[in-house]
Formats: C-alpha cells, structure tokens, sequence
C-alpha cells in the first residue's frame, strides 16, 4: 500500500480539489493507497474539510496539530503515523505534479528505495527567490556533501527509509536534506513546478530566511567555517597593520594620532561579537535540542475517531 503525506496550512481551497485529483490518479493506476492530511495549526477551515472528507472516504486520514509547528514536523508526523509499504511526500497546492506518483510507484517497484522528483525549472518564481535558493543549496552542498540543487520535498520513500528516518532523534529537522544522508538506493525524476491550484504561497522572505538559517545550522558548521576564515584574515591584516606600524615606528615616519590603533580595535571587536552571535546560535539550538520537547503535538487523529465509534458500535450491537 502507498501513503501519501500531505502538510496543510491554511490551505482550505485546496484540500478537497488534492484529495479529489490524487484519489483519481491512483484509481485509475490501480494503487491501493491512503492519504494522510496533516494539518499544521491551520486557521481557516483546513481542518474541517479534512475532517469531513475523512468521515466519507475511508481511505483519507487526518491528522491536527495543537497549534502551527511548521512543514518539517507535519512531514514527519505523516511519516511517523503512516501504514504503507512505500510513502510520498507531496504539496497540498499541487504544484508537486501528482501525474508522476505512479511512475514513482513502478521505480520503486523496480527495486528503487528513495525517488526523487528533482526540479527541472522552478516555476515562476523571483530573480531574487531563484538566487537566494542557489545560493542556500550551494551553502548545503559544500559543507555537507548532500547535493540539494532542484531538490524538493516531493519524494517517494521506501518503508526502510521511513523507519531510518523515524528512527533519528534530533529535534530541529530538515527532511530534504536528511532523506539524502540516510542513502539508500536512489532514481531521480525531473518536474517542473506548476503553479498554485488556489491560494497564495504561505513562504515569505523573512520565513524563508529564518528557514534557511535553521537549516544550515542544524545540518552544517558552516557559520563556524566562515568566522573561522574571517579570523585568519584578520590575522594576516593585523601582521601586515603590525609590520607597517613598526618599519614607520623605527624610521622616524610614524604620524600621530591612534587611527591604526582605532582600525584595529574595531576590526577585533567586531569579530569577537560575530564569533560570539555564531556560538551563541549554535548554543541556542543545542538548547532547544537537549530540552527534547517533542517535534508536534497531535490534537486529533481521524483515526482514534474512528476507533471510538467502532467500539461505541460495537458496544451498542452488545
């Protein structure tokens, strides 16, 4: 059986039309699947349309956060309350093509334990939105040797991979990239992102920054590395602000006042303070992470509804 995960905030325009064209789609393939609906603190009516669709289709499940936790927890509360032999991650916008689910199907079918749906364009996106994605995946490819170029949540996994997965225990995730440390056997397939069903997107600049920071924090030293090689050339400047200061010193030319000593009090303190914030932000996350609050809290399972009716039925046929 295929469970397909599907994160939604706020996305109430969308629900029903993505339970409708995915049903459909596997339908017709001949896929015995369920979908599970994670809704992620919504404010709209997400959760109520989950809720009704759960209530008459058998096959769809929902799941409700107590309150927003964000994508990464929604994905793996799906991958955690999942059932099938093989699980997708998939977009509730639809921009994710669903037409590609059964060809990642027969991949895996194949013997293939990860497909991956690689992005061939990215739709229609800013200037500065496609440069600032390049540059975080090149940030994540050279100080982690994990290639993210065009990679995207959509992705079919095996139940191995959903275990191995399930089975890390660091708080602050980033399952685009973790699903590509944990290995295994890998086919990729190229999409181009579609736009929107309906709605607009939930990413603004300043989440996708913080998204970023966390990231790169959580999964790299990279920060570490930067101060680090903004501490040797401090170095090097301050020997050749040194050796200058001294050859002045010593031939007799050396002009009054302190502006080499004023460059270089600035130039070390402001380094100190940069080095301090990077440790200081790593310290934070080792704070969140040794505190092992849980990723999110499920307020409602479609499910456990679904388990109490059955034993409140069978109670009353008693």
């Amino acid at each position: 059986m295929l469970s397909v995960i599907i994160p939604a905030y706020n996305e109430q325009d969308n629900v029903e039309n993505t339970a409708k064209v995915i049903s459909g789609i596997l339908k017709e393939a001949g896929i015995k699947y369920e979908l599970i609906f994670v809704d992620d603190g919504s404010s709209d009516n997400t959760w109520q349309i989950i809720n009704n669709l759960a209530d008459r289709d058998i096959s769809v499940r929902g799941l409700r956060f107590s309150r927003n936790f964000g994508k990464e927890g929604a994905i793996f509360a799906g991958l955690r309350r999942c059932t099938g032999d093989c699980a997708v991650v998939i977009d509730c916008d639809l921009q994710h093509p669903p037409e590609l689910i059964p060809q990642m199907v027969e991949l895996h079918a194949q013997g293939y334990e990860v497909v991956e749906a690689v992005k061939s364009s990215r739709g229609k996106e800013s200037l500065a939105y496609k440069m600032f994605a390049k540059g975080f995946y090149k940030i994540m490819e050279k100080s982690s040797d994990v290639d993210l170029d065009g990679a995207s949540d959509f992705k079919l996994m095996d139940r191995k991979v959903i275990n191995a997965l399930n089975e890390l225990p660091e708080r602050i995730t980033f399952f685009r990239a973790l699903s590509s440390w944990v290995g295994f056997k890998t086919a990729k397939i190229e999409f181009q992102v579609a736009p929107r069903n309906a709605g607009t997107s939930k990413w603004k600049y300043r989440k996708l920054v913080k998204f970023a920071l966390n990231n790169i924090t959580s999964f790299t030293n990279f920060p570490m590395q930067i101060v680090t090689g903004l501490g040797v050339i401090f170095l090097v400047f301050a020997v050749v602000l040194g050796v200058q200061s001294l050859v002045r010193f010593f031939s007799g030319t050396a002009q009054e006042g302190f502006t080499t000593v004023y460059l270089v009090i600035l130039l070390s303190s402001s380094m100190i303070m940069i080095g301090l914030g990077v440790i200081g932000y790593y310290m934070s996350k080792i704070y969140e992470e040794i505190k092992f609050r849980p990723r999110y809290i499920i307020s409602v399972d479609t499910k456990d509804k679904e388990r109490k009716d059955k034993i409140r039925t069978d109670g009353e046929n008693g």
